[in-house]
Parts: structure tokens; C-alpha cells; sequence
């Protein structure tokens, strides 16, 4: 059977899964959305695990999200996923989460490039990928911009790669730096707001052991937004830069430290 450009799964989200709202973390949108371009890239013929026995492999270089709302705990969703756009040295994966309503969830867009896993460049994608189809056609207009360098830090917080965020490819998996970069978000934000765009620049590999810098600081003017970035504590090396911006929970779902508000 051809393989189709679109792929659709359907998700649960479980118990483990939801945050002190009882809603979908943004880590386990970030994973769904990984395990579906995993599951179709194999039915494209282009996995990692096709890749790798040839000396190479996808990384991930851009992410733009925007989410509407986060599904609770026992909902279930429909992820739609499929390449936008295939390019000498890159491609373009978009994704889109519905309800049971057919209401969006989430819009993303993502860029891919292919690497020589022993020289660490990207390589021509038709010297070494088969041709797959596409769906010329994208869930957010985005040319992905670099997001802005941080400069001073008003807040850091500490990370050591443990075994558990490790990836196919032996460093961090892309969710997790999403992760890190957020836990740096003052407490009184996140009790209040959830992470409603997220514009991600992957720049360098972090690897079991290290020890990461998340560090942040305020955009100053409108609702909640932050200018993101991980170092490498040892070189000071840039891993990530990070953008994102908050909107106000849904009634009732707002919490100060003992409760809701």
C-alpha cells in the first residue's frame, strides 16, 4: 500500500499526563506530536531507524505552536500530521489536534533537516531520502524566524541530563528542552496561565550528564511573554532559544498555592 501524506492517530490523554489542572501538560502535546511524525516518517520509508544504519538521522531545528486549549485528563483527541514542504536541506512537518467536537486544539509547524551523523552537517535530502508524498498546505503561516537572544537573566534554573531524557539519537529529546525552558516561568504565571505560543529554535545537542542553564526573562509590554534560552553550563554553549507567550486559564482553573482561585 502507498503510503498517504496525511496521517491521522487518535490519542487518550492519561492520568500521567495532566498537570495540577488536570489538563494536558505542554510536554505531552510536544510528545504526541513527536510520536506521530515518527510513526508515519516509518511509513514513508524515512524513520531514524531507517536512517541511522546509513550514518544519519532527522533532527529537529524549528517548532511554532499555538495552542487553543489544553484537553483534560480521559479526553481524546485526533492528531493530523503530514509534510508540508521538502526542500534541498530540509522539510517542513505540520500538525493539527482536534477535540471530539472537531474544535482545534493546536496548530504547529516544524523544520527538519537530515544529518551525516559523523560529520554532524546536513546533507541534500534527494541524494539521500526517497521521494514521499506532501500536502502543500500549512497549519500556521510561518517562515520561522530566530527567536530573540535573551541578553540578561532575570531568572535560572539548574538541569542535569538524566538517562530518562534521552532520545533515539543519545542526547535530550526536543520535548524536554521545551520543558526546561518553561519550568523557569515564575510560579505566579503558571498557576494563573498556560502557555498559549511557542516559537523554538533547537542550536546544539546536550548529552546524559551535563548540566543545563534555563534562563528567561520578561517581555515587558502586553499579556504574559518571555524570551527563553539554554546553556550548557560547562562551555556556556547556546542549546536553545525559546519564545513564548501565556493567556489566562479558563474559569476556574486558575490556582494560587492552596487552591483554586
Amino acid at each position: 500500500m502507498t503510503a498517504k501524506a496525511l496521517f491521522e492517530k487518535t490519542y487518550r490523554i492519561r492520568a500521567y499526563e495532566v498537570d495540577f489542572r488536570d489538563q494536558a501538560q505542554p510536554l505531552t502535546l510536544l510528545n504526541f506530536l513527536q510520536d506521530a511524525a515518527g510513526e508515519h516518517s516509518l511509513r514513508l520509508g524515512v524513520s531514524v531507524a531507517e536512517l541511522r544504519p546509513r550514518g544519519l538521522t532527522w533532527v529537529l531545528s524549528r517548532y511554532h505552536l499555538q495552542v487553543d486549549r489544553y484537553p483534560g485528563r480521559g479526553e481524546e483527541v485526533l492528531l493530523r500530521t503530514w509534510p508540508a514542504l521538502r526542500e534541498h536541506k530540509g522539510t517542513v512537518r505540520d500538525f493539527e489536534i482536534f477535540d471530539a467536537a472537531g474544535k482545534t486544539l493546536l496548530k504547529a509547524s516544524s523544520s527538519w533537516v537530515v544529518i551525516d551523523l559523523a560529520t554532524k552537517r546536513p546533507v541534500r535530502l534527494d541524494d539521500h531520502l526517497p521521494p514521499y508524498p506532501l500536502l502543500p498546505r500549512r497549519a500556521l503561516a510561518t517562515e520561522f524566524p530566530m527567536p530573540k537572544a535573551l541578553g540578561e537573566a532575570e531568572q535560572e534554573f539548574p538541569f542535569r541530563v538524566r538517562m530518562t531524557d534521552l532520545d533515539l539519537n543519545r542526547h535530550v529529546n526536543n520535548a524536554v528542552y521545551a520543558a526546561w525552558a518553561l519550568e523557569a516561568v515564575p510560579e505566579t504565571i503558571q498557576r494563573t496561565h498556560v502557555p498559549s505560543e511557542l516559537r523554538i529554535a533547537y542550536r546544539a545537542e546536550a548529552f546524559y550528564g551535563d548540566r543545563v542553564l534555563s534562563r528567561l526573562r520578561s517581555v515587558e509590554k502586553g499579556p504574559p511573554a518571555f524570551i527563553h534560552q539554554l546553556l550548557r553550563e560547562a562551555d556556556g554553549r547556546e542549546l536553545t532559544r525559546l519564545e513564548s507567550r501565556w493567556t489566562p486559564c479558563p474559569p476556574g482553573l486558575a490556582t494560587t498555592h492552596r487552591g483554586v482561585v
